[in-house]
């Protein structure tokens, strides 16, 4: 793939780090930030697992307990994915002197944030004497 066909193409692809300019390091530095939060909250996400799954074994049913172990692990997997893949889009937009891309996966952050904090309150409940 040349550098003509990273110019026009409306995704990155191939070597788009050659495509369009160099971005102001300032900004480059914002999204590489950006990138790092998404992983911490990855990181929290999995340390949330291995929390439900080691030091709650009294406060509910082993199945909702491991439900929401792996439903912790599977979202943190799918953040550190989503997180590389804003990146990439932002730096290549940044590149090409064009709008940041919007993405979807901040509401599907909040939505699954909000499911979880119930089947958390649902752990709990259970866990009541």
């Amino acid at each position: 793939m040349s550098h003509q066909d990273n110019v026009h193409s409306p995704s990155p692809r191939g070597k788009w780090w050659l495509a369009g300019k160099t971005p102001d390091y300032r900004f480059t530095l914002a999204n590489e930030r950006t990138f790092l939060a998404w992983i911490r909250t990855a990181l929290a996400l999995m340390a949330g697992a291995v929390g439900i799954d080691q030091f709650s074994p009294d406060l509910s049913s082993p199945e909702l307990r491991m439900t929401l172990a792996l439903l912790l692990l599977t979202a943190a997997a799918s953040m550190g994915f989503l997180a590389w893949r804003r990146w990439r889009k932002s730096e290549y937009a940044m590149r090409m002197d064009s709008d940041l891309p919007y993405t979807r996966a901040v509401l599907l952050l909040g939505g699954f944030i909000i499911v979880l904090a119930l089947l958390l309150g649902v752990l709990l409940w259970q866990g009541q004497p």
